[in-house]
């Protein structure tokens, strides 16, 4: 198979989606791998070590697309990629279709075959191919809100730890899983005070269980929420439903009763974000505010630390990325359950009922 590595285009993405070990592997395996010249830059990774692992330099994306058989990307393909695509290519990446309308409708007018790593589920349940990215972007959440409560930041100029005799800074996590367990890790570590919500009774107590006294958990509904949103400095939204759209639990009513120069990180808005005042920014313009709140939402976080995010993406990418190349997709979806899965999309098809469902677009089950 010819696998192409294209350089990333959206705003200020500087992963790759294939490390130096990966282009070897798939060499070694009797495969073909175009890279698109300078694609690996932003990461660390020269083009003189992709060749030396046996990559093709290619020079532009138009002619690794033409070219290969599988894309395999960071990020899902932005207006001027569209075209690129081609009827039955597979396209290895995260997709994010529930909050992406114009996507899903342009990947199913080119008929690709599109697998989508965030939704990758083997039978217990994780979601291995989202988890690193998810990691790294909880522990940057609760950075970047501790820069943005800085008052050269336009926050209310608060340290999130304070200091003896000074109090800390409220830190409300909503949700309990990878993003929010890694956003509470360094938020307890900065001394922050912090609260986890989540609707899940035993996700509270394995939280308590880690974090012991320096947590504090809530069941979390609509008064809980709006309680502990009113009196946080910083809110990090770290709401997940596997390949959904994320439900609004922060209004903009509460927004509005929360002290001016306060915080919110909404880690979700990739799916559509859990707040109501949330829109996608950019790493160029990453902050915004509404109500004298301080919005900060990068759908692509991780992008910001390519070096960290490309190597811990890539360690889980790769699996999935050689069984693809070496039984074609068919094969190896039908062997695989959780590679099963991630595929949205197939033929003009929409395989992915979460995504169909939130775009109320036609679902049809993935015939092999």
């Amino acid at each position: 198979m010819i696998v192409g590595v294209p350089k990333e285009i959206k705003n200020k993405e500087n992963r790759v989606s294939m490390v130096v070990a990966g282009v070897r592997a798939l060499t070694q395996a009797g495969h073909k791998v175009l890279v698109q010249a300078g694609a690996g830059i932003g990461a660390g990774i020269s083009d003189q070590e992709y060749a030396a692992a046996g990559a093709t330099i290619i020079d532009t994306a138009k002619d690794v697309f033409a070219k290969a058989d599988m894309i395999v990307k960071v990020k899902e393909p932005l207006p001027e990629e569209y075209e690129l695509l081609r009827e039955g290519q597979i396209l290895y990446t995260y997709l994010h279709l529930a909050a992406e309308e114009r996507l899903t409708k342009a990947l199913l007018e080119r008929k690709i075959v599109g697998i989508a790593y965030e939704t990758i589920q083997p039978a217990d349940m994780s979601l291995p191919l989202l988890a690193p990215m998810s990691a790294v972007a909880g522990r940057m959440a609760t950075q970047i809100g501790a820069t943005y409560l800085q008052k050269d930041h336009g926050g209310k100029g608060m340290l999130l730890g304070g200091v003896t005799g000074v109090a800390r800074a409220n830190v409300t996590i909503l949700g309990g899983g990878v993003v929010g367990v890694n956003a509470a890790k360094m938020a307890v570590g900065l001394g922050a005070k912090v609260t986890i919500l989540d609707v899940n009774v035993d996700r509270l107590e394995y939280l308590n269980d880690i974090f012991g006294n320096s947590i504090h958990t809530l069941y979390s509904n609509n008064e809980q929420i709006e309680r502990s949103v009113i009196e946080s400095d910083l809110v990090i939204s770290a709401i997940l439903v596997p390949g959904a759209k994320a439900p609004k639990l922060v209004t903009r009513q509460m927004v509005s009763r929360m002290q001016p120069g306060g915080v919110i990180i909404d880690v979700a808005v990739d799916q559509g974000g859990a707040v109501e005042t949330c829109r996608p920014t950019s790493h160029e313009h990453p902050t915004y505010s509404v109500d004298n709140i301080i919005h900060y939402a990068v759908p692509n976080m991780p992008g910001a630390v390519p070096r960290t995010s490309t190597y811990a993406l890539t360690n889980v990418t790769l699996k999935y990325a050689l069984m693809l190349a070496n039984l074609g997709w068919k094969e190896a979806v039908s062997k695989d359950q959780a590679l099963f899965k991630g595929v949205n999309l197939s033929h003009g098809k929409l395989t992915y009922r979460a995504v169909a469902d939130d775009l109320g677009l036609p679902y049809e089950a993935l015939k092999i």
